[in-house]
């Protein structure tokens, strides 16, 4: 038996792919990837004698027969999941598969789009002195959210917050925060299509969430940052004057 390796592309960028996921991609005989949000480039170091296939328009039925069918010749399988596969991917499903028919497989953790999109910008979700939490989430769609994890409950924490999968929808985001009472001067970026070339990062605030997101037409593929604790600029500046300060004496 071959092994399945569910590898975590990253955003986009195909230098955010870790080195262990690039290596298991060159020597796969199967790299299945999700082409809609995994671009060539992260997958172009596949062998030139391995089988590439896009799952765009597969079946869950579909990449489960053939990453199995190629499991069983002894190859190494490459399935490539974008961001990070433990954060709202299908891993668990394909996995379960995976178990019932006695075949090995293992996780590779990428970078997801919450951390890409922080870098982009130069936002930290932590402040010192200020909150030390990050809530990952997403809005009710086709998929439901339990009730206890609505974004109006959620804000009461006034923590930092990445919500994914929710650009169909910038005016629900800005209304539930605003009614969990989360200030309307809070700082808020919106990283579109981070790690691609046309990625854009704007910053705005949580009174105008919505309008900035249609101003820039970002209705797909777009990451919410609620960051309440980047406005506590001065405390940050002392922190950093203060590391400086002992860098420079350390270097003396």
């Amino acid at each position: 038996m071959g092994k399945v390796y569910f590898i975590g592309a990253g955003p986009g960028d195909p230098e955010l792919i870790t080195v262990k996921g690039q290596r298991i991609i060159r020597e796969a005989g199967l790299v299945l990837y999700a082409g809609s949000l995994v671009p060539e480039a992260v997958i172009a170091e596949a062998c030139e004698n391995a089988r590439i296939k896009n799952s765009a328009s597969m079946s869950l039925e579909e990449t489960d027969r053939i990453m199995q069918e190629h499991a069983a010749k002894g190859e190494i399988v490459a399935r490539v999941h974008t961001g990070d596969p433990a954060l709202y991917g299908a891993v668990q499903e394909q996995a379960r598969l995976l178990r019932a028919a006695g075949i090995e497989y293992e996780v590779i953790p990428g970078v997801t789009s919450a951390c890409a999109t922080a870098a982009a910008s130069g936002a930290s979700f932590t402040v010192p002195g200020g909150t030390q939490t990050m809530i990952l989430t997403r809005m009710a769609g086709r998929t439901p959210v339990p009730e206890s994890e609505s974004l109006q409950k959620l804000a009461v924490h006034n923590s930092a917050m990445a919500i994914y999968l929710s650009a169909g929808n910038p005016m629900g985001i800005q209304e539930e925060l605003l009614a969990g009472d989360m200030e309307p001067s809070t700082p808020v970026i919106l990283g579109y299509r981070i790690g691609w070339p046309e990625e854009k990062s704007v910053e705005t605030t949580l009174e105008n969430l919505a309008r900035t997101a249609e101003e820039n037409n970002f209705t797909r593929q777009t990451i919410f940052l609620i960051l309440p604790g980047k406005n506590d600029d001065s405390e940050s500046l002392l922190y950093d004057a203060g590391f400086s300060h002992m860098f420079r004496e350390n270097k003396d």
